[in-house]
């Protein structure tokens, strides 16, 4: 790492959300442009900067800052051309000169401890003093700050947030707590907030380091889908994590648990610790289920079978059994819960049930859980159906980080039916803020595949849900004349109960190409995307075809894959701008993906009248192109739908990845008219008969699968569904249980 020492002559560009600064550096022999983060304007300070060249192939050399420190100025001139920089409130270049000439080496000493004596020259009086004097000691706060964060090795980009948090005071926030900055700052984790600990000489057994380790652990459970953790699975990994033993990590869990900030209980004749917020929702979706569930409409059946003979004659459609099962249950009970397979008629029955309350002049809403989703469903309907978190009016409380929902107990939904589509993806969390905004005498559908992979949040309720036996539910498993023709439609079938697929006939749309080198399945891959599929079937690569892989890693992972890909099919060119960041280069003509929830980004589009409309609200596997690059305003615009067009600073692009190539968990609630898929070998964890089934269901047109077909076969075989930690089943089965008894008057409250 290279270090100049200079000052700050100029500042070409600051972005002042996050930093990000390009300026001329004056060193003692040379002026060169630097560019990175800053927490404040920098111009006129003299810094040591730690850093390394580049050459930018737009404007030259450049100096790159991964570190600085502020370097307060010693000779006469240097302080004079300091305090007339403009940085220090109160002083302009004249009272500068005025102010050195009387105290000359004591002038920062006399700002600080006497800033009374600034009364001695002419124009200046006790406010403007005081307020020079504040100024100053704001800029020597920033300085110590800065030197301090440095000193324990966090980044530029983090020293910049974590002041923005704490301010004045982020010093003693960090010095009593160290591990707060990996619940208050984005992307500062707990093994980082560790690690700073560790510098600080924070002992191993500190209950601060301890508490911090479980509410991680629990987190990072909850991250790979469990609502609870084991408490002897807890306590061994909390150990192995803080390298402590099991009694001091059970002392503080204990110590939690007393002070509400877990909560332990006895599930299924095993002991569970839950982080708070999930043992909440887990008995507050338990409770608000039971409550809708126990509402009786009095319907009087043959007025519904005449409903469903009527919509038949409209539609000029026969119902199965199961549909009109389906059907049946949804307008009589309060919760009804539908779940089938590709081709099993559920958006059928959905319209059905649609039409009929609309007959009964009852108010249905529709919603899914994501953009793509709640947009196929509006497709599918004719109606408008929303997000989950849009139906549920998003916003944001006093913490900006803080989503809230203004849909809730206090202001519930209007309307009389609330239907829910792909319930798989539906966690526990946003399951109970929804369960919290429908009031009682509601009819809840939940309509959904319980066969797909789970959802990617914490909970399994559907699964839950269904396993439970206290709600009707209907299964469909009769594929329709229209879905039969189609081998995806057989092969996903045939796959969930454990077959090989059909593939390779003539005119069909299934197909596996057998390659055994990871090389030449890359290079099958690729020939496919680029080349074959699109010429034979008149596609277009990127907005047709979707590779799909179970790994994010490997060879034949995502992220090799979407740079093979991306080298291939939108190569380097001097008229395409680009950007390096993470993992990736992203590129004019890119695919990418958004990969988080962010309900604030603001996105604009043109109207059917040529208006500009605009809206909030970006979600977690939307898929658009990068349309343009500006390294001046240092941003990306990307087109989502082809209308949304949303533009992301630098510093936020860690919310996108590119996406020419993605996860099977990614692409859950869409669909695709091609996916391509690598069959290899990976961890059993990952190659499930689920996932497989999952991949294959989310093709409109076609699938091809290239391997080997041993791996196709193991995947089949292996249909060990990776356990979740969840208790809503066991809730529900208990809550039933309680209720009976009640009733009966066997028990009373």
């Amino acid at each position: 790492m290279e270090t100049l020492k200079g000052t700050i002559a100029e500042t070409i560009f600051r972005n002042e959300e996050n930093g990000y600064t390009v300026a001329l550096f004056e060193a003692d022999n040379e002026v060169i442009t630097v560019t990175g983060t800053f927490a404040t304007d920098v111009a006129g300070e003299t810094l040591e900067i730690f850093g390394k060249r580049i050459n930018h192939t737009k404007y030259g050399e450049q100096f790159q800052a991964e570190m600085y420190t502020i370097i307060l100025p010693s000779s006469l001139d240097q302080i004079e051309n300091y305090l007339g920089s403009g940085l220090i409130k109160g002083i302009g270049k004249y009272t500068a000169k005025k102010i050195v000439e009387l105290f000359k080496e004591d002038t920062f000493d006399i700002i600080q401890k006497h800033p009374e004596r600034l009364m001695e020259i002419e124009g200046i009086g006790e406010k403007k003093a005081d307020m020079i004097a504040k100024s100053f000691s704001e800029q020597a706060d920033l300085k110590e700050i800065m030197m301090f964060l440095q000193d324990h090795e966090i980044s530029i980009g983090y020293s910049v947030n974590i002041y923005k948090q704490y301010g004045k005071n982020t010093i003693s926030v960090i010095l009593e707590n160290p591990y707060r900055l990996s619940e208050d700052i984005y992307g500062i984790g707990f093994k980082l907030s560790d690690k700073i600990a560790a510098s600080l000489g924070v002992e191993k057994n500190s209950p601060y380091r301890i508490s911090s380790g479980v509410r991680y652990l629990l987190t990072e459970y909850a991250a790979r889908g469990h609502s609870y953790v084991p408490y002897s699975v807890l306590l061994n990994s909390v150990a192995e994590l803080l390298e402590i033993s099991c009694d001091i990590a059970e002392d503080e869990l204990r110590n939690m648990a007393f002070t509400e900030k877990v909560h332990i209980e006895t599930v299924r004749d095993e002991t569970a610790v839950y982080y708070m917020p999930y043992h909440m929702a887990e008995v507050c979706v338990c409770r608000d289920l039971i409550n809708l569930s126990a509402v009786d409409f009095n319907m009087d059946e043959e007025s519904v079978h005449h409903y469903l003979e009527e919509i038949e004659a409209e539609a000029s459609i026969i119902l199965s059994d199961k549909q009109r099962k389906a059907v049946f249950q949804s307008i009589i009970n309060g919760i009804t819960v539908i779940t089938g397979g590709p081709g099993t008629g559920k958006t059928t029955i959905i319209h059905s049930i649609i039409k009929i309350f609309e007959k009964m002049k009852k108010k249905v809403l529709l919603c899914a859980p994501t953009g793509r989703a709640a947009r196929r469903m509006s497709e599918s309907t004719g109606r408008e159906a929303k997000t989950v978190h849009r139906m549920l009016e998003y916003a944001y409380g006093e913490d900006e980080s803080n989503l809230t929902f203004n849909k809730n107990e206090e202001s519930p939904l209007d309307g009389d039916v609330v239907i829910v589509d792909e319930m798989s993806m539906v966690d526990i969390i946003l399951m109970s803020n929804l369960l919290k905004a429908i009031k009682k005498g509601t009819r809840l559908i939940l309509v959904g595949d319980v066969d797909q992979l789970p959802s990617v949040g914490a909970g399994n309720v559907l699964s839950d849900i269904i396993n439970s036996n206290v709600f009707k539910t209907v299964r469909l498993d009769t594929i329709f004349r229209q879905s039969a023709g189609s081998m995806i439609v057989q092969n996903a079938h045939s796959i969930n109960k454990g077959f090989m697929p059909v593939y390779n006939k003539k005119d069909t749309d299934f197909f596996f190409m057998r390659e055994s080198s990871t090389e030449d399945i890359i290079e099958l891959i690729i020939d496919l995307y680029c080349t074959r599929l699109p010429l034979k079937y008149g596609l277009d690569s990127v907005k047709d075809i979707q590779i799909l892989s179970p790994m994010k890693k490997g060879d034949l992972g995502v992220i090799e894959l979407n740079k093979r890909i991306q080298e291939a099919i939108n190569p380097p060119s001097r008229l395409k701008k680009e950007k390096s960041s993470g993992n990736y280069i992203f590129r004019v003509g890119d695919k990418v993906m958004q990969v988080k929830n962010n309900y604030r980004t603001e996105w604009k589009s043109c109207g059917d009248d040529g208006n500009a409309i605009t809206g909030e609200g970006i979600y977690n596997g939307d898929i658009g192109y990068i349309v343009f690059i500006d390294e001046t305003e240092q941003e990306v615009t990307v087109q989502f739908d082809e209308e949304r067009e949303v533009t992301y600073p630098f510093s936020q692009l860690d919310e996108l990845i590119l996406a020419y190539a993605t996860t099977v968990h990614k692409s859950q609630g869409s669909e695709f008219p091609v996916i391509l898929m690598p069959v290899v070998w990976g961890p059993p964890m990952l190659l499930t008969r689920n996932l497989l089934y999952t991949a294959i269901t989310r093709a409109k047109q076609l699938v091809v699968l290239t391997g080997m077909e041993k791996y196709l076969q193991s995947m089949i075989d292996n249909d060990k569904i990776d356990k979740r930690y969840s208790a809503l089943d066991y809730r529900l089965s208990q809550a039933l249980a309680t209720y009976r008894l009640l009733t009966e008057g066997i028990i009373e409250i």
